[in-house]
């Protein structure tokens, strides 16, 4: 397995700038075993069963890019993931310049304190004081929305980014990027949902600012997710299992939501035959990494956005629909016009385990 061989060409006229209004008009290709077929969001329902469940990832987006000084010398800050105390670990531009005990002036929120624990590469670990209320309100007045960087803003994300880059489920902030594929639902298609009698679990991810990162390793193998903070609380545990046990399928909303699942399912290895495993309450941090040739056992479709060429998030979508199935998707996505990435269109995908 190499990292090129989840290389593809994608025009950049193709790269959304913007989401669809309304969010539910983007498109949908769904991708079954025996086929492609081209749809809308909107169409969701249509193609879902009375008893499937939906498993939505809650999170919500802070404005997580900051930007300071330490001295003279400009630093820009993108927290990664909280710890206890007002502890975060970040990724810092120029933490060269960092050492332990420095202090960083936050421009826009002066008064925020910010000490430099520890310095590691490009990783800072830093002190924003005890009190998370004072933090909030500084991310709020001076943090920037931290938009991908193939969503072109020269003059920093706008307002209408605050509201677009945010998802209908957003309710616990902490993540530095949107669980993209549930910035799809509407309310109108979350009641047209539910009179279809499909149900929904809801789970949390933050999701870190290492999903930007890029994979440089030649063999895809060696590289390392950074770790990013979940929990599956016994309520949505007993909500997915009971939906199984009735002839439901799981519907996984977003990669985040899969990851998650399938790490709250993975139990002891113990060579069952049977791929497929109860969900288990979880709360901590995972870096599960799903490469072709994992064996999944929490969903039975996936709904995602398009991602980028040799990114961890196609290798994802790869293993779990099939290597071929997603080229011959993408390459039918790109023919046909389809939107990719955060603010694209959407595809639905049905678990295919017979697939390399």
């Amino acid at each position: 397995m190499r990292t090129a061989d989840f290389d593809f060409a994608l025009p950049e006229a193709q790269i959304a700038q913007a989401p669809m209004r309304p969010r539910d008009a983007a498109r949908l290709l769904v991708v079954r075993p025996d086929g492609l077929e081209d749809r809308i969001v909107r169409d969701l329902p249509d193609l879902l069963r009375p008893g499937d469940v939906l498993v939505v990832n809650d999170t919500r987006v802070i404005p997580a890019r900051l930007r300071g000084r330490r001295g003279e010398a400009a630093i820009e800050i993108m927290l990664n993931r909280a710890e206890e105390g007002g502890i975060w670990e970040a990724l810092v531009r120029n933490a060269r310049r960092l050492r332990p005990g420095d202090s960083i002036r936050i421009e826009g929120a002066a008064d925020l304190p910010c000490t430099v624990l520890a310095v590691e590469g490009g990783t800072a670990r830093l002190n924003f004081g005890p009190d998370p209320a004072r933090l909030a309100a500084a991310l709020d007045q001076a943090g920037e929305v931290p938009l991908p960087p193939y969503i072109a803003r020269p003059e920093g994300p706008s307002e209408q980014d605050r509201a677009d880059y945010q998802t209908v489920f957003a309710r616990r902030p902490g993540a530095v990027a949107a669980p993209t594929a549930s910035l799809h639902f509407t309310d109108a298609m979350l009641a047209a949902l539910e009179a279809r009698g499909v149900s929904r679990a809801t789970v949390t991810l933050h999701v870190g600012a290492g999903t930007f990162l890029p994979l440089r390793a030649e063999d895809p193998r060696r590289h390392r997710l950074h770790a990013e903070w979940g929990e599956v609380t016994e309520a949505a545990a007993a909500r997915i299992n009971a939906a199984r046990a009735g002839g439901g399928r799981i519907v996984a909303v977003g990669t985040t939501a899969l990851r998650l699942l399938e790490t709250a399912a993975q139990g002891d290895k113990d060579g069952m035959e049977d791929p497929r495993r109860p969900v288990r309450p979880f709360r901590g941090l995972t870096d599960l990494y799903l490469l072709p040739g994992h064996r999944f056992r929490a969903a039975d479709l996936l709904m995602t956005n398009f991602h980028l060429p040799k990114s961890t998030l196609f290798m994802l979508v790869s293993a779990f629909a099939g290597t071929a199935r997603m080229r011959a998707a993408y390459d039918h996505a790109i023919a046909q016009g389809y939107r990719f990435y955060s603010y694209g269109d959407g595809s639905l995908l049905h678990l295919a385990e017979d697939a390399p």
